[in-house]
């Protein structure tokens, strides 16, 4: 999601779509835990 609002905001230059980028990138921060450490406990379970 972040790469396609990115790639909309480089090519029209909309601000509002620079702001939409921003706010994702900041919540993609707060949550705790990547999706890349969700796969990882997928492949090898806690037990």
């Amino acid at each position: 999601m972040l790469d396609f609002t990115w790639k909309v905001f480089s090519q029209t230059g909309n601000i509002d779509t620079y702001l939409l980028f921003k706010e994702l990138e900041k919540e993609n921060q707060e949550i705790p835990g990547s999706q890349d450490e969700e796969l990882v406990e997928l492949d090898f379970p806690i037990m």
